[in-house]
């Protein structure tokens, strides 16, 4: 929405000049017949101002300068009765927009100068945008957020990564952030200029995979109607980020280590070899060294991408960081929604601190987010606190500390509660004998209701 604000004494002309650009559903027009009430108004920060020469309180010059001295970026139109060059060539050097007379063709030639500018300004909010995107890539301590000493020690290993290209292996439970450091090393980096291409093994089929990865060219399967280039080809000179690279099939690790090794790729039914300039940065939840003892991944790609490993910690094991981010994501969702700026009252800054947080800094978020939407005032409590409590999923069960015979009733009461607590259906679940059913239930270690 474009807001643009009209000043003018004749009120049928103002009114007149409001109706023609209300007609674009895009423009809320405020009008406005003295000067003083124009800038009584500027708070609701007008877009563009059409402002008339000969006003009844203050002259159009005059209320110029004024705006100007207020919001110098401000684009401001001058709607005049005068034809007078030298008036005209003023308000230019002043920094007017435009300078429209009033005749027949008023409307018409303010419409059209109005979406001059309008283009003029949603390229100039574009570019600010790219810039401040660019920025926010480019400062990686503003991106990963925290002053823990787990995640100063990622920051100092992520400065390693900056010397050299060397490959680097992101390690970390699901929620840690490995995109967010990954895009971090990039943008940082000597081939921030150049593509970052992200790729999640677990999204793609295991038969669509060495398409994906080095191209086809036309005719070369099915549905092949054109020729396509691969993400590698496409990350060319830049960065290829491989998440979850644990999932990757046998098959296709022997092709990728060939394509590391050689440094050259072959697109699907194609000859031609494709030299390679890339960057590759891995993430996995996984345990990779486990993965090839298990015989799930080749070992001589595991030595080939390992290159600097990082493991980003839980936030669990990042302290106060659980409040730094926790007051960044609620200044974001106030951003981006525009809405009233909040605070954390002392109950929901404990609550957050005492919680484990399974999904990590992404389960985090998502609480922040609905916290905001429930807050009625300007402070969040504990009551607009909701975690996602899976039904006490596995990782938040065993992180409890309990004895083996607390786990074993817990285990029992839960698939008691789910089966009406018939006995006889949970010992054969749970394959354990009745009478350690009823022998809990005996000792009052367990209430069958």
């Amino acid at each position: 929405m474009c807001k643009i604000f009209i000043v003018d004494d004749d009120i049928f002309f103002g009114e007149m000049l409001k109706y023609h650009l209300q007609l674009n559903p895009d423009y809320e027009v405020l009008l406005f017949n003295n000067a003083k009430d124009c800038l009584s108004n500027l708070y609701l920060n007008p877009d563009i101002i059409c402002i008339d020469f000969g006003l009844p309180d203050i002259q159009g010059d005059e209320l110029f300068i004024q705006i100007k001295n207020i919001y110098p970026d401000l684009p401001i139109i001058v709607i005049s009765g005068q034809e007078n060059i030298e008036v005209a060539i003023n308000f230019l050097k002043l920094g007017a927009k435009d300078y429209i007379v009033k005749n027949d063709h008023t409307k018409e030639l303010l419409w059209n100068s109005i979406m001059r500018l309008k283009e003029n300004i949603s390229l100039k909010q574009e570019v600010e945008d790219l810039k401040d995107e660019l920025e926010k890539k480019y400062t990686f301590e503003k991106t990963i957020i925290g002053q823990s000493h787990p995640i100063k020690s990622i920051f100092s290993k992520i400065n390693k990564a900056l010397t050299s290209n060397i490959n680097v292996s992101i390690t970390g439970e699901t929620g840690t952030g490995k995109e967010v450091v990954a895009k971090a090393i990039h943008y940082n980096s000597s081939r921030k200029n150049k593509p970052f291409i992200a790729v999640n093994m677990a999204a793609i089929p295991k038969e669509l995979v060495e398409s994906e990865f080095f191209g086809h060219e036309k005719g070369a399967f099915t549905g092949a109607t054109e020729r396509a280039s691969g993400k590698f080809e496409q990350a060319n000179g830049g960065t290829i980020f491989l998440d979850e690279i644990a999932e990757l099939d046998l098959n296709i690790q022997s092709k990728l280590l060939r394509a590391l090794q050689e440094r050259e790729i072959t697109r699907v039914g194609g000859k031609q070899k494709i030299e390679l300039n890339v960057r590759i940065i891995t993430a996995t939840h996984k345990n990779l060294a486990q993965e090839v003892k298990k015989g799930n991944f080749r070992e001589d790609l595991y030595y080939r991408i390992i290159g600097l490993p990082i493991e980003l910690p839980p936030l669990r094991e990042r302290d106060q960081d659980v409040l730094i981010l926790a007051k960044h994501f609620i200044d974001l969702f106030a951003k981006e929604n525009k809405s009233k700026p909040l605070s954390l009252s002392s109950d929901a800054r404990k609550k957050l601190l005492d919680y484990h947080f399974p999904g990590n800094v992404r389960e985090l978020k998502s609480v922040v987010d609905l916290a905001c939407v429930m807050c009625d005032h300007h402070e969040i409590t504990a009551e607009d606190i909701n975690f996602y409590n899976l039904e006490k999923d596995t990782e938040s069960f065993l992180n409890e500390q309990k004895t083996l015979k607390q786990y074993t009733t817990d285990i029992i009461l839960h698939f008691l509660k789910k089966n009406n607590n018939d006995v006889i259906k949970t010992a054969k679940l749970l394959d354990i004998g009745k009478s350690t059913i009823y022998n809990l239930i005996n000792n009052l270690e367990i209430e069958n209701n």
